[in-house]
């Protein structure tokens, strides 16, 4: 058993010049508010952790650097409140601080290294519960020098993209090196405004936006209980067997040219095993896959900065019946995904802006179909990439971490695709499940992973 110590914990603040070169501008608001993709966002807080080489930077790096990035990140120091002015949500800039937390592990990160993320590794992260400040940060020093630096953020000031951009500054400035490059904070971009006139083009409700008590929430009370353990599985998914995955699509396809990604080939050919091992009885079910678009390559004229903190994150809605999944060739169900994906171009962001920002939201009463208090998602399934996040450029002073995992989150049917640090082509796709059901999609999973690895 590992058992962590927590040495100290400590409120951080920004730090200005005493000549106040770096202050904030007096024409600077107290409270900004939230963007429309904010409002459509999960309203909790959500954690990760990097594991990296000895040795770790001393306290003094690690207090002068959050400080550095708090006072060129003023959200991260505020508060989520109410802005006095509208009434409605906001970031308080009240330089309130943010939180660092030092510990130490009575064990050496060998003896102990995770491959999944479990109950008992939530040690390693501050928690997210009970807190008040937006980003909160962790340094775990283990007996054999390496450490793990555990992050816990809210969910409504920045999505993952934002989360790996605000750990690459916070390297840099650990390191004592520019921030470069220097995240943008602008929640007043003119991005985030509604087109004049507005062109509500698409069907955002049931989409982004549900209607007040909303009566066609798929509940199948004989399979979806919440009284089994959920647990998380990683498959890794070789460069081989992602070109089997490939090969079985593109052979069954119904495009005339298909072309497709290997992060749409792997989260297809998930979710036909993820429904087989849930063994729902009625096959006309249908089953939807969310999978997170990020509108920072969708967004164009004008764009959103990559380096943005903030959401920009809307979701693909690929749909199919128990059966089709079941019975239609690999090809039928990535070609679905693909279609549901490439549907969520600048047209279709820009008019879910036009319909948040029109008033239409309040008056309807609807609210975000990002339900952080919905714990099971069967019979749909949940997906997000990190295949092009900045990872190999988070840098606490000994290099890039050679392993990052997401904290413990007990959802069922959540999936987070991940690049392997290993270099050998490969992806990782860790898996929330039921135990009960587990096993039945191991077999399913690895049929085609098995035999692919097998040929090597």
């Amino acid at each position: 058993m590992m058992k962590i110590t927590v040495q100290s914990s400590k409120t951080i603040k920004p730090i200005y010049d005493d000549d106040g070169n770096n202050a904030p501008s007096p024409q600077q608001p107290e409270a900004v508010l939230l963007t429309v993709f904010d409002k459509a966002t999960f309203d909790q807080r959500i954690s990760a952790m990097n594991f990296f080489h000895p040795p770790s930077p001393s306290t003094a790096a690690l207090e002068s650097g959050l400080a550095r990035i708090l006072t060129a990140c003023r959200v991260w120091a505020g508060r989520l409140g109410v802005d006095p002015t509208t009434g409605n949500r906001a970031i308080l800039l009240n330089d309130a601080g943010a939180r660092l937390v030092e510990a130490t592990a009575d064990v050496s990160l060998s003896s102990m290294m995770p491959t999944e993320p479990t109950p008992e590794l939530q040690s390693l992260h501050p928690s997210r519960h009970g807190v008040e400040e937006l980003l909160l940060v962790q340094a775990t020093r283990f007996t054999c020098g390496s450490f793990v630096v555990g992050y816990t953020l809210h969910h409504l000031v920045a999505d993952g993209q934002a989360m790996a951009t605000t750990m690459v500054a916070l390297g840099q400035a650990i390191r004592g090196v520019p921030v470069d490059p220097v995240p943008v904070i602008d929640r007043a971009l003119p991005v985030f405004a509604p087109r004049n006139p507005p062109r509500v083009e698409f069907e955002h409700r049931d989409a982004e936006f549900k209607l007040p008590h909303h009566q066609t929430e798929k509940v199948y009370s004989s399979k979806v209980i919440s009284d089994d353990e959920v647990v998380v599985h990683r498959v890794r998914f070789s460069r081989q067997s992602i070109s089997k995955l490939k090969s079985m699509a593109s052979s069954s396809s119904t495009s005339r040219r298909p072309s497709y990604t290997t992060l749409q080939c792997v989260v297809a050919y998930l979710w036909r095993c993820i429904t087989k091992a849930r063994r729902f009885a009625g096959h006309q079910i249908t089953t939807t896959m969310r999978v997170a678009v990020n509108g920072r390559t969708r967004l164009h004229d004008p764009p959103i900065p990559q380096e943005y903190i903030g959401n920009a994150v809307l979701w693909a809605r690929p749909t199919a019946t128990m059966a089709e999944l079941a019975d239609m060739p690999l090809g039928h169900v990535v070609e679905l995904v693909s279609r549901a994906v490439a549907r969520m171009d600048d047209r279709y962001f820009r008019s879910f802006i036009d319909l948040a920002s029109s008033g239409a939201v309040e008056e309807e009463g609807l609210t975000p179909t990002a339900d952080a208090t919905k714990m099971v998602l069967s019979p749909d399934v949940e997906v997000y990439s990190l295949l092009g996040f900045q990872f190999h450029e988070i840098d606490f002073g000994t290099g890039a971490p050679f392993f990052h995992m997401r904290g413990y989150v007990a959802e069922e049917g959540l999936v987070f695709v991940v690049p392997s640090f290993s270099g050998d082509g490969s992806i990782y796709a860790y898996v929330n499940f039921f135990r009960r059901d587990m096993e039945m999609f191991k077999r399913c999973c690895y049929s085609v992973i098995a035999a692919a690895d097998a040929r090597l």
